[in-house]
């Protein structure tokens, strides 16, 4: 089965902890500390396989983590990095973060996406050495990698989309005008996955047209194939709709024309926009009054309009140099932009715990909800900071602080950040 969209849970590797460790020197206090940091956590990274053409994998593996790094050692050893997780995905795909909505990434190019970055190693205690704590006996943990649930949906990247009810001629067009081979038989659905297909015309010159299998009445509510497909002419730069010339399904084309564009409205009013050519397919079995009326009710529309019999290749040539030209006077293929996922959201969890601990007068704060929001915070933007900083006071996390008796220019440590506490 053709599976476009899916729903999984990724997780970065955790940072190794720091290590508290002293070397053994003569006339050197305990030895001095000598601890090595931890290593960073692993990155989840999603990668496009141009081998890959669904999403049917990650119906059966719903979570992904990522190696943790190790932890620091004596003597100044670091721990050893975790690897990076790679997943592989169909080009097209677009990453969404699943509670937001928010567009991760759109997999379209070569680049790798960084969905979920590794935790940072912890520190060693020679971090913490100073002229008047010269002895640490403490180190810090690693930080936890990113988690986050997303959402997977695939949309075909294709110039040209073709749409029209089924056994109209979709498949036996791409057949005859490229080199892909979808199934063909006489009977409806026969295409049960979009097929691809690439249009040579002429040396470095082509476009890729689909297969979109046929659609029915009630397709933009989802009867039928409907989402599952209609999502792919989403980002079709030129729709060419197929209509069986003759009614040989005792259907009007005519009819079938109207009813597939209100599901294309119905599903995206910005898709029914969508620049169209129509080809009227098994002229070999219509009448002349009937091709006269439907070349009468196109024309008469603004619709460019084209008779074709797509099993013997008649008309198909002037159909292709017609959707080429008109393709050289549209924009690019659509790419989503990434957005912003909002930090808020984070905030309103409803586990809003926090826990603070105190070692030689370092005051560590730890929150799993509020590293997510330290993590996606630019702390070089003053408004930026400036809301990390609102966050702090109405968790009561700076409250709490005072509770466990912090001074003016005591160290506070939230995970990555250190800073010296202001009153």
């Amino acid at each position: 089965m053709f599976v476009d969209i899916a729903k999984i849970k990724i997780k970065a590797g955790n940072g190794g902890n720091g290590a508290v460790s002293f070397r053994r020197e003569k006339y050197v206090a305990a030895g001095g500390p000598d601890g090595g940091d931890g290593g960073r956590g692993g990155n989840i990274v999603f990668q496009v396989d141009d081998n890959l053409s669904t999403l049917a994998d990650f119906r059966y593996k719903r979570k992904y983590v990522a190696p943790n790094g190790e932890n620091g050692a004596s003597g100044r050893k670091s721990g050893r990095r975790g690897e990076d997780l790679i997943i592989k995905v169909p080009r097209g795909t677009i990453i969404k973060e699943a509670e937001s909505g928010a567009v991760m990434a759109d997999m379209s190019g070569d680049e790798p996406f960084i969905a979920a970055k590794g935790g940072r190693g912890g520190w060693g205690n020679p971090h913490f050495a100073t002229p008047t704590r010269q002895v640490p006996r403490f180190a810090k943990e690693g930080t936890p990698g990113e988690e986050w649930e997303v959402s997977l949906e695939l949309k075909l990247l294709a110039d040209v989309g073709l749409l029209g009810f089924p056994n109209v001629g979709k498949s036996t067009l791409v057949s005859v005008v490229s080199q892909a081979k979808p199934i063909i038989a006489n009977y409806h659905f026969t295409t049960i996955t979009p097929v691809l297909g690439v249009v040579s015309m002429g040396e470095g010159s082509s476009f890729v047209m689909a297969d979109i299998p046929g659609l029915i009445e009630g397709a933009g509510d989802g009867v039928g194939l409907g989402h599952e497909f209609l999502r792919h002419v989403d980002r079709c730069r030129l729709l060419v709709h197929i209509v069986d010339a003759a009614g040989s399904e005792g259907r009007d084309p005519i009819e079938d024309f109207e009813i597939i564009n209100k599901e294309l409205e119905k599903f995206d009013p910005e898709l029914a926009k969508r620049p169209q050519i129509v080809a009227a397919n098994k002229i070999d079995l219509a009448t002349d009054e009937q091709l006269e009326r439907l070349r009468d009710y196109f024309e008469s529309r603004g619709y460019e309009y084209h008779t074709i019999c797509a099993p013997i290749a008649e008309g198909t040539s002037e159909l292709i140099n017609a959707v080429w030209n008109k393709l050289h006077t549209l924009p690019p293929i659509k790419k989503y932009e990434t957005e912003s996922i909002p930090l808020e959201m984070f905030e309103k969890q409803d586990d809003k715990g926090f826990t603070i601990k105190v070692i030689d007068d370092v005051y560590f704060v730890e929150a799993k909800w509020l590293l997510k929001i330290l993590q996606r915070t630019d702390l070089d933007d003053y408004e930026s900071l400036q809301y990390f900083q609102r966050v702090l006071i109405s968790s009561g996390i700076i409250d709490a602080l005072r509770e466990k008796g912090i001074n003016e220019g005591d160290t506070v440590s939230i995970y990555d950040l250190e800073f010296d506490f202001v009153n």
